[in-house]
C-alpha cells in the first residue's frame, strides 16, 4: 500500500502518492518544497479529523504549510521531500496522556524532534493530563475545546519559543479544589489544625461563644487558641489577626451572608 501525505498551503490542496513518485519527479519536488520554508508537521491516525484539522488551520491563519500524516512513522519514510518541520502537532482524541503508551509516544517524539516544539492537542482538559504532557516536553497543550483561532495562536507560540496551557482548566480546576476545601496554605505549617478552624471561625466575625459551640469546645479554650494565634502574628486585637489572615485563609463567598451569626 502507498504511503500517503497531504500537505496544505495558502495555495492549494496537494496529494502526494510518495512511493509512487519517480526519482526526477521527487528531487523537483524536495527542492520546491525546502524553497517553500518551514512547516507544521501535523499527525492523527483518524483521516478525516486529520485532513479537516489542517485545512481549518491553513485557513485560520496558521501562515506555513502543513503537512498531515497518520504517523511519524510515515512521515519519516519520505522527509526528504518535504519542507523542514517547524513544530509538530500531535492529536490524540480522547486517549490519556497519563497512559503509559502514550506517555512513551509523547516522549519518544519530543527526544527526535529536539529543540522542534511538540504541541498536544486533545478532548481531555484535566489538569493531570496537562501536567503529564508538560513533564513529557511538550511546548503546548491544547482542549478540543477551543477554538481555531486559539489553537493557531498556540502553534505560533510555540514555535516562538513559549509554552501553551490552557487557563481555563486550571481555573476549573482551583474552583473545584477551592470547594473541596483543599486550598493550599502557602503558611498552613505555622498552625495547628483547630487553630486554623477557629482562625475560618474569627475572620467570619462570629463570637467566641459561637466558635466554642460549633467546634464543641470550652469557650476558656477558644480564647486560649486565639491567644496562641495572635502571639504567633504578632496581633493586638482580633481585627488585626482577621487582616494579617486574609490572604492566608481565603473564606467562601457568601459564607458570612448564610450564617447569619454575629460579628464580634
Amino acid at each position: 500500500m502507498n504511503s500517503m501525505g497531504l500537505s496544505y498551503n495558502n495555495t492549494a490542496l496537494k496529494l502526494h502518492a510518495l512511493s509512487a513518485t519517480s526519482p526526477d519527479e521527487a528531487a523537483n519536488e524536495a527542492r520546491d518544497n525546502r524553497v517553500a520554508g518551514s512547516a507544521l508537521l501535523l499527525l492523527d491516525n483518524r483521516t478525516l479529523d486529520r485532513e479537516c484539522l489542517a485545512q481549518c488551520l491553513v485557513l485560520h491563519g496558521l501562515g506555513i504549510e502543513v503537512l498531515a500524516f497518520g504517523s511519524v512513522g510515515e512521515w519519516r519514510k519520505n522527509k526528504d521531500l518535504h519542507p523542514t518541520v517547524a513544530a509538530i502537532l500531535l492529536n490524540i482524541g480522547g486517549r490519556k496522556v497519563t497512559d503509559p503508551s502514550n506517555t512513551s509516544e509523547i516522549t519518544d517524539l519530543v527526544t527526535e524532534f529536539g529543540s522542534t516544539p511538540v504541541v498536544v492537542l486533545s478532548d481531555l482538559d484535566e489538569l493531570a493530563q496537562i501536567l503529564k504532557a508538560l513533564e513529557c516536553g511538550v511546548r503546548g497543550y491544547i482542549p478540543s475545546s477551543i477554538g481555531f483561532d486559539i489553537c493557531v495562536q498556540a502553534v505560533n507560540l510555540a514555535r516562538a519559543g513559549g509554552t501553551f496551557v490552557p487557563a481555563s482548566s486550571i481555573l476549573s480546576n482551583r474552583e473545584i479544589t477551592v470547594a473541596a476545601g483543599e486550598v493550599s496554605r502557602p503558611l498552613g505549617g505555622m498552625f495547628t489544625q483547630r487553630q486554623e478552624e477557629v482562625i475560618r471561625a474569627l475572620r467570619r466575625g462570629k463570637a467566641n461563644k459561637i466558635i466554642a459551640y460549633e467546634l464543641n469546645l470550652r469557650e476558656s479554650t477558644v480564647k486560649v487558641h486565639i491567644r496562641n494565634i495572635m502571639k504567633k502574628l504578632k496581633a493586638t486585637n482580633r481585627t488585626e489577626v482577621a487582616y494579617k489572615l486574609s490572604d492566608m485563609f481565603p473564606v467562601e463567598v457568601g459564607e458570612l451572608e448564610k450564617s447569619g451569626l454575629p460579628k464580634q
